[in-house]
């Protein structure tokens, strides 16, 4: 096929279906935590790294990651010492974040490399980006299998999990981690502006079918995966832009599936 041709989307598709194996992995503990726009506030913090590794001179990836990190672990202590308006700390993250920001992208010289990132450019990535995303994609998806239980019970209740002897604190900071560095891949690849689409769109999708957390989880990947590849192909073809591409077919897919369960149900009954 024409498209598999060229080198940058053979990149895009390899990047593209790796992401779209661990966002979902995040995405249900995310949702199931009721923090669903914590991948709002970490991608627009995102771009805060990513202007500051502009005009320090080194990959903008890096300095999303690190200051990704930092907010990820300011929510998460935030939320502690506030937990009857846990969501307060999403939006006091992103309010910093998006002041940072702002103010760091007026020291950026090269602003089109910098605006590349709101929307993401997946058929632009460099070899470095390409195995920097295999290297943390294989290490997400390594931590998820291994903490699969104790993500399940601290998602679904702190209180019961500690109970149960499970080290919350651990998990937590350990899932805190995985959040923030693939929020900080994903929004080079995808756009930091609708990264956290595709944090909770999959898992929206995998929730139509799924019975179980094990399924959910299934469908959820898989569901990505189908987004990531039609949008490609969409995106190639139509000349559009691939993050927007991506999630907007996501986004037709979950309102089908809705509309569809909706008619069968009536047409049932």
């Amino acid at each position: 096929m024409e498209i598999f041709q060229y080198a940058f989307m053979q990149k895009a598709f390899v990047v593209g279906i790796m992401l779209a194996v661990i966002i979902p992995c995040i995405g249900i503990v995310v949702v199931l935590k009721r923090l669903s726009m914590i991948g709002d506030a970490l991608s627009h913090t995102s771009l805060a790294g990513i202007a500051a590794g502009l005009i320090m001179g080194v990959n903008p990836v890096l300095g999303a990651i690190l200051l990704c990190i930092i907010a990820a672990f300011g929510i998460e202590f935030i939320r502690k010492k506030i937990p009857k308006y846990s969501e307060m700390s999403i939006a006091i993250i992103m309010s910093a974040g998006i002041g940072l920001a702002g103010v760091l992208s007026g020291f950026v010289k090269n602003t089109a490399n910098f605006n590349s990132f709101l929307f993401g450019s997946i058929v632009a990535i460099s070899d470095f980006e390409m195995y920097l995303v295999a290297g943390i994609s294989f290490f997400v998806l390594l931590a998820f299998i291994f903490l699969y239980k104790e993500l399940f019970y601290v998602s679904m209740d702190e209180r019961s999990a500690r109970l149960a002897g499970i080290p919350v604190n651990t998990v937590n900071f350990i899932f805190t981690i995985l959040t923030a560095i693939t929020v900080s891949i994903a929004a080079r690849t995808v756009g930091a502006l609708i990264v956290s689409s595709l944090m909770v769109v999959p898992v929206a999708c995998g929730m139509q079918f799924g019975k179980s957390y094990k399924q959910t989880v299934i469908y959820s990947i898989i569901s990505a995966v189908i987004f990531t590849v039609v949008g490609l192909f969409v995106s190639y073809y139509r000349e559009l832009k691939p993050g927007g591409t991506i999630v907007l077919v996501g986004v037709m897919t979950l309102l089908f599936i809705i509309l569809t369960k909706r008619i069968m149900g009536k047409s049932l009954s």
